[in-house]
């Protein structure tokens, strides 16, 4: 079972995806490797948002200890 994340305590930005729906598919292939997994709306697309929120760039937040597991399990592009 993966930790939970608070993103108030370690919390760092592993990556910045497209939308909301990349952020959930890329958590849930990092939770399925035990790392815990959040996302926010970057602070730019916070305030040039049209109000909807899920096609804006969207930080991808993971535990500082976890990151240099987490970036293994990044998808190449």
């Amino acid at each position: 079972m993966p930790r939970k994340l608070r993103p108030d305590m370690d919390a760092v930005t592993l990556t910045v995806v497209g939308d909301e729906i990349e952020a959930e598919a890329l958590c849930g292939l990092l939770r399925t490797h035990g790392i815990a997994c959040t996302y926010r709306r970057t602070n730019f697309s916070a305030g040039a948002s049209d109000g909807f929120g899920i096609t804006d760039p969207t930080e991808v937040l993971v535990h500082a200890h976890d990151v240099a597991q987490a970036r293994k399990l990044l998808p190449q592009h």
